[in-house]
């Protein structure tokens, strides 16, 4: 028996150690980084944003501060039996988690879902990938991305399902565990969120269900590690929102990357094949 004990515990350690070397390499986990920069340094892409600012901050004040009136403190009652003194961080934590998710379903279902993906296309379009967006909506002439956006033809963004609320209250028991348990539940969200960063990018991309998975799949520790960052900021009460923009950005940007470099590829091949000819 301890043997075996040992022989899976190896198998998972080498599975852990495959994807963190994957997601370092991927470079993945700087986007939601370059998001913000990005968002900073183009005020074209702040209109979405600014048309939706007042009733979703409201709504996210509402949201918290009913949260923590409300769930804190048997939250934190339960929490520490099991964590002792850290219930204190990780009750916070954890309401501020619940208090995001039901501001996210809430506020992508009935306020910022078309602004988000202007934002996801804009950002495209300031990194001249005119021809990508426009097999979902036509793109307009002009200098500035967010006015060269036409009418949108297929909204992207799935409604809020019940499994994606089953599977979220399921991961919730982790937060007893002290610590690890709070980063093991962060870790999750971020697995989930990641390709869901890029729901926009697979449907321009006119992906089927099955190459959507195949392609997710491949890139499953560069989208986790994109996904932890990016649920971290969106936990920061209120602010949140504005996090929910630039991480909108940073996916447009990985997308545009990933575009880049398919084109570039392909490039480099042709010119390596010309040159063993010529030799």
């Amino acid at each position: 028996m301890s043997g075996k004990v040992k022989e899976v515990a190896v198998e998972e350690y080498e599975q852990a150690r495959v994807m963190v070397r994957d997601a370092a390499r991927s470079g993945a986990y700087l986007y939601p980084i370059k998001g913000i920069a990005y968002f900073f340094t183009h005020r074209s892409l702040w209109k979405p944003l600014y048309e939706k600012l007042v009733p979703t901050i409201s709504l996210g004040l509402g949201v918290t501060a009913f949260m923590f009136a409300v769930t804190y403190v048997p939250q934190a009652a339960v929490l520490a039996v099991f964590n002792g003194p850290f219930a204190i961080v990780t009750t916070v934590l954890l309401v501020l988690s619940e208090s995001s998710t039901i501001f996210s379903v809430l506020s992508k279902n009935f306020l910022i879902d078309e602004a988000l993906i202007d934002t996801f296309d804009g950002t495209l379009l300031s990194r001249n990938l005119n021809s990508l967006v426009s097999t979902e909506r036509a793109v307009k002439s002009g200098s500035d991305p967010i006015a060269k956006l036409g009418k949108i033809a297929r909204k992207p963004f799935a409604r809020f399902t019940p499994k994606a609320i089953i599977r979220y209250f399921m991961y919730l028991p982790l937060n007893f565990i002290p610590i690890v348990g709070t980063v093991l539940f962060v870790i999750l969200q971020g697995r989930k969120n990641g390709p869901t960063a890029h729901a926009r990018y697979f449907q321009l991309k006119q992906m089927g269900k099955r190459e959507k998975e195949e392609f997710v799949e491949k890139r499953k520790a560069a989208y986790t590690s994109f996904g932890v960052p990016a649920v971290l900021l969106e936990l920061v009460p209120i602010i949140g929102i504005f996090f929910a923009f630039t991480n909108t950005v940073g996916a447009a940007l990985w997308a545009a990357d990933m575009e880049q470099r398919q084109t570039t590829a392909p490039h480099l091949r042709e010119q390596a094949e010309l040159a063993k000819k010529a030799e």
